[in-house]
């Protein structure tokens, strides 16, 4: 219990650092993750997101990110990985532009079960390669994400088919070069929350509400996000 309060005192603190002029946008993403075992130590988890622009215009960013798992038990893995982002911004009046993003970045993941909500905690530390229209720039950025399961049925020990419900957020903090993005530690936060089905113990499909509050260097963002979700494990 202890470890929900302070997940959602994160979540609040990350709210209240939003000050200044803010823009709202309504967006579309689209998340497709994988995770496999190799055996009972090795993995790997991929990602590819599809994310569009203000009123669902055109595809604005595409991310994908592979990554090394390592399953030091049934409960914690760490991970090493990469991730290529690339933004297109296509003005009303103006020439279309492409800009990349790599990045390196290590994660631990914890999960638990407590009463009959199923827990993972996630902390990730990015080394960001960040393109721009001038200099490109290197930061570092800080991550820490919590998700809930609820299963609308009656379950064992495992969680293997039935609908379900789904609470998460994820709290972004700038750790290097701050002045070169918004000059804030704050960089962002997303609160989710979903209904899904889990087919097998390989498939989930997941449609939910996101809430994107950005601290802009200017301006903030409020996005209010519709995303659909697909998750498989081998």
């Amino acid at each position: 219990m202890r470890k929900i309060t302070l997940a959602l005192l994160l979540s609040l603190l990350a709210f209240g650092k939003l000050y200044a002029q803010t823009q709202h946008q309504n967006t579309g993403w689209f998340m497709f993750l994988n995770n496999t075992r190799f055996n009972d130590k090795w993995g790997l988890q991929f990602d590819v997101q599809l994310r569009s622009v203000d009123d669902w215009k055109y595809v604005r960013n595409t991310l994908v990110r592979p990554a090394v798992q390592y399953f030091i038990n049934d409960h914690h893995n760490v991970a090493l990985g990469y991730l290529w982002q690339t933004t297109y911004n296509k003005p009303d009046a103006a020439e279309s532009t492409t800009l990349n993003e790599h990045r390196i970045f290590e994660q631990y993941i914890y999960t638990h079960k407590f009463s009959s909500i199923f827990a993972s905690h996630r902390f990730r530390v990015e080394q960001r390669f960040i393109g721009t229209a001038g200099e490109d720039i290197f930061a570092q950025r800080f991550r820490y994400f919590f998700r809930f399961i609820q299963p609308l049925q009656k379950q064992q020990a495992a969680f293997t088919k039935g609908a379900f419900v789904a609470l998460q957020n994820e709290v972004f903090l700038n750790v290097q070069n701050k002045k070169a993005l918004n000059n804030s530690v704050f960089d962002q936060n997303r609160v989710y929350l979903a209904g899904g089905y889990r087919f097998s113990k390989k498939l989930d499909l997941e449609l939910g509400y996101l809430n994107q509050a950005v601290n802009g260097a200017n301006a903030n963002t409020l996005n209010n996000i519709i995303q659909f979700a697909v998750y498989t494990r081998f």
